[in-house]
């Protein structure tokens, strides 16, 4: 690009200049041309008023001193019958002097040989006693107008030069910030997220850099999302098969007991395994299904059964209590894994018996999920630092997003309380 800036610089530089020039070339020759006539003029008419008398008299004309501009000319006098009398030229005049001494015109100018000649009459009265011829070799104006063209050749190159060096100067400054740009672009292909665009000072290429920008922060920011996500659904997905390896561990332990209760209640665990991996599938879909009322007595009672699994083991109970909850409009996938998260937290951390109470908190649905464990005191429990805090964090985003909130209501006994907009407006005071 860079030398296609240059090339195109110099060849409109060129263009430029040959387009100039010619007009230039064609004015330079026909001033020369007047220049030359104007000289030969002045000194013709210079030495026909110094012998005018003389001639006029019939004797022998002298020719007078001429200056330096006029004395480059070879000036002669003529007689009427177009013979040298004085001067230099040749010694019988030629057709320029022949015309002139007609006296049908003032001055007659035309080339005789490799000479510009030019004669005027010498007048007394009406009659003509001589002719002044004044004449320059043609190489004289050729020399004049060759060097006047090289001069203007030699500009012609310092400007087509001058094009080339900024022409350089302006390629260099709008192919570095590109070729960073690129570079850029390359490095967030490599998976280099924080490689950023240049900021050249030219309106559009720094577009283009705040475009990659952009690009580069969305896609690192989905990246990340993702593997958090991805951490914490495989977090998530721990619940429901501890308590499946716990069902069939106790089987193992009785053998005495029903091998088909066992299986039932596998069969029961692994439904609920594959709905948890859905509801993460539906959840980290960027478009959700709209969002429907919460059908909170199936949700309950799916918790019910999924809370003895894993707590009948470890000889914990579980007890889901209502206090006449309201409706809620959110999505059930939402709640059911935040609900999985706390009754895991419980479970893993808490002892005793966990309790999960639905209730009204006046404009939200309010449902807290207790147990007897350690008192938390000032810790935060939605740290992810030591890897514990993991499933809570999803738990929070999960809820956030529908619009509730999560957050630890009593460190002791420790108390999690997950709120949920209504679907009723609040009764007014």
């Amino acid at each position: 690009m860079r030398r296609r800036i240059i090339s195109l610089t110099v060849l409109a530089a060129l263009v430029a200049t040959v387009l100039f020039a010619l007009p230039l070339l064609i004015a330079v020759m026909q001033y020369y041309r007047d220049d030359t006539k104007a000289d030969l003029e002045r000194a013709a008419d210079a030495v026909a008023l110094a012998v005018s008398e003389e001639l006029s008299a019939g004797r022998p004309p002298a020719m007078p001193p001429l200056d330096d501009e006029e004395g480059e000319a070879d000036v002669g006098v003529y007689g009427p019958d177009a013979r040298l009398l004085a001067g230099r030229g040749p010694a019988v005049g030629g057709t320029v002097e022949r015309q002139a001494a007609r006296a049908t015109v003032d001055v007659v100018l035309g080339r005789e040989g490799d000479e510009v000649a030019l004669a005027v009459p010498v007048l007394s009265g009406s009659r003509v006693t001589g002719v002044v011829r004044a004449a320059l070799p043609m190489s004289e104006l050729r020399l004049r107008v060759v060097l006047t063209w090289l001069g203007m050749a030699g500009l012609a190159v310092a400007a087509i030069g001058a094009s080339w060096l900024m022409a350089r100067r302006y390629a260099t400054r709008l192919v570095r910030p590109l070729e960073e740009l690129a570079a850029a672009a390359g490095r967030l292909g490599d998976g280099d997220f924080t490689a950023r665009g240049p900021r050249a000072g030219i309106a559009e290429i720094d577009r283009v850099g705040e475009a990659l920008d952009a690009t580069a922060t969305r896609i690192g920011e989905t990246l990340e999302r993702e593997r958090a996500f991805s951490a914490e659904a495989s977090h998530q997905l721990r619940t429901p098969l501890t308590g499946l390896r716990l069902q069939l561990e106790a089987a193992l332990e009785t053998p005495q007991a029903d091998p088909y209760a066992a299986i039932r209640a596998g069969i029961a665990s692994a439904d609920r395994l594959e709905r948890t991996i859905e509801d993460l599938l539906a959840l980290g879909r960027e478009r959700r299904a709209p969002r429907a009322e919460l059908d909170l007595e199936a949700l309950l009672e799916e918790l019910r059964q999924g809370g003895e699994a894993l707590l009948a083991p470890r000889g914990r109970t579980l007890l889901i209590t209502r206090h006449d909850p309201p409706r809620a409009r959110v999505a059930a996938a939402a709640v059911r894994q935040v609900l999985a998260v706390l009754l895991d937290n419980a479970v893993t951390h808490g002892r005793g018996t966990v309790t999960v109470v639905a209730r009204d908190a006046g404009d939200a649905l309010a449902i807290d999920v207790a147990d007897e464990g350690p008192d938390l005191g000032e810790a935060d429990p939605f740290a992810t630092a030591a890897g514990d805090g993991i499933g809570l964090r999803l738990a929070r985003s999960l809820a956030e997003a529908e619009g509730g909130r999560l957050r630890l209501s009593s460190p002791a006994p420790p108390t999690f309380t997950l709120l949920l907009p209504t679907d009723e407006p609040p009764t007014p005071v």
